[in-house]
């Protein structure tokens, strides 16, 4: 019996996907909720589980194809058919005592060589896999005793004669056994997304040293970073010195072609749309953000204590955009045709860096939330975009986004507005420098302050300069003035 496999609905407004990588091959065995392949949308990538055990009979969508929702992505056989070929079914009926030992025995005996060697059969079964021959694979990758009883001419020679062949073929079989496993993690290896290829050649680990935690035994950042941090046994000068070498080091990308992923295609398709579509120009102010930083010293224990996680610049950056939008509609809007749509609440999306690219989930209602939930959001949907846990529904109904720059100690960018949006917040890195201040009683002074960048992107055909101007002056001065005390939920 044998059930389809179909592409299920990935999200309400998602009609299609296309498949990136199969981790499972024709002949694999397959338990229930184990992921079978992976799909893009032009939401989120995930991976799809199996919904039926058993083994791959077909799989009829090949990598970098597309297939509606609702498609058959592949066959999932129960694999009992091709374990009990019908040719040695005769010889039990015509020598009914004889046969019904080995009959009874081989299923017991195959069981061992069969979980020592899949490789071996495997690595057989994919070098005629051009002739699409899929009989031979099933019944190589069900049961090896066939192959030392088919060369057999008669299938009436006693049990004892047909013993002998089957002891001695797993021995012989298992020397050949031994260069498929390098193949396949070869395989394994090779297949890196450009992130983790960079965090290795940044951290000096040989990816060829790394056994990969990920399905089919993919190479991870987490791997990398586990590797990195390993051999810890040596001094900082030594740490400091390896350190100002590897970053200098050449990105095993160099002189390599790889095609682009579903994802990358969409965000070029919509970056290039958006500049083609839309008149952006990018406005920048500078923030004093010194009260905010002496606030999260102050407050950092109790936060902590209260929401299980560390308090940085995003949320109060976030809550501060959030509540100007309230004042400044239309800076959350959206142009439809000759119309003017201003949304009703304030869908804050942020850019989240994962290994496939960026992402942008969503915090709804932000101007209602305080400091702890913003934080908490934060925290819970970058990890899960990261994790590509991420429903996607979370990537869609953003009026508004906020993305963080200086992460990588940027000062500041001009970041491309996404259509419908027509703004985007890019925040800067928070550096110490010496800055003029006035006292109250007017006098200027020299003092180190904690400062950033807030670089506004708008589309000139809804918002104006004024516009924008103003926007960020009322950001800024919610920043400065620093009174989000009420604000913190804790």
């Amino acid at each position: 019996m044998s059930d389809n496999v179909v592409l299920p609905a990935l999200g309400e407004s998602v009609t299609e996907g296309t498949v990136t990588r199969w981790l499972k091959k024709v002949g694999d065995s397959v338990a229930v909720d184990e992921p079978l392949v992976e799909v893009s949308t032009d939401k989120v990538d995930t991976e799809i589980p199996s919904p039926f055990a058993g083994v791959i009979e077909q799989i009829l969508v090949q990598e970098d194809e597309t297939v509606e929702v609702g498609g058959v992505l592949a066959v999932v056989g129960s694999g009992a058919g091709s374990s009990a070929p019908a040719a040695p079914a005769e010889p039990v009926a015509e020598t009914p005592a004889a046969p019904a030992e080995p009959v009874a025995e081989t299923p017991a005996a195959p069981a061992e060589p069969v979980a020592e060697a899949p490789a071996a059969v495997t690595s057989v079964a994919q070098t005629p896999a051009p002739t699409a021959v899929d009989a031979p694979v099933a019944v190589i990758a069900t049961t090896p005793v066939v192959e030392t009883v088919a060369p057999v001419a008669a299938p009436i020679i006693p049990s004892a004669a047909v013993a002998e062949p089957v002891a001695a073929a797993p021995v012989q079989a298992a020397p050949a056994a031994t260069p498929a496993p390098t193949s396949n993690a070869a395989s394994d290896a090779s297949y890196v997304t450009p992130l983790v290829r960079k965090l290795a050649s940044e951290t000096g680990v040989d990816l060829n040293s790394i056994s990969g935690t990920g399905v089919g035994g993919r190479i991870r950042k987490d791997d990398v970073l586990a590797s990195a941090a390993a051999p810890a046994t040596s001094s900082p000068a030594v740490d400091s010195a390896v350190k100002a070498s590897v970053s200098m080091s050449t990105s095993a990308l160099r002189g390599t072609t790889e095609p682009m992923t579903r994802l990358r295609k969409v965000l070029a398709e919509r970056a290039v749309a958006s500049m083609q579509q839309t008149a952006q120009l990018t406005t920048v102010v500078e923030v004093d953000v010194t009260k905010i930083a002496q606030m999260r010293q102050q407050v950092q224990p109790a936060f902590v204590a209260a929401t299980g996680g560390k308090l940085n610049f995003m949320p109060f950056f976030a809550l501060a955009a959030a509540e100007a939008l309230r004042a400044h509609p239309k800076l959350n809007a959206t142009i439809d045709g000759d119309n003017i749509v201003y949304h009703p609440t304030e869908n804050i999306s942020f850019a989240v860096d994962t290994e496939r690219g960026l992402l942008t989930p969503v915090i709804r209602d932000a101007s209602t939330l305080n400091i702890a939930q913003i934080a908490t959001a934060i925290a819970d949907l970058a990890s899960r975009t990261r994790e590509n846990k991420l429903k996607p529904d979370e990537l869609g109904g953003g009026t508004f986004t906020l993305t963080n720059t200086g992460s990588r100690g940027a000062l500041f960018d001009t970041p491309v507005v996404f259509l419908p949006q027509v703004a985007i917040l890019g925040t800067g890195v928070v550096t110490k420098r010496p800055v003029v201040v006035s006292g109250v009683d007017g006098t200027d002074s020299i003092a180190i302050r904690s400062m950033v960048y807030l670089a506004l992107s708008y589309d000139h055909r809804l918002v104006d300069g004024a516009d924008a101007s103003r926007y960020l002056v009322d950001v800024k001065a919610r920043l400065e003035e620093a009174n989000f005390i009420p604000n913190l939920g804790i």
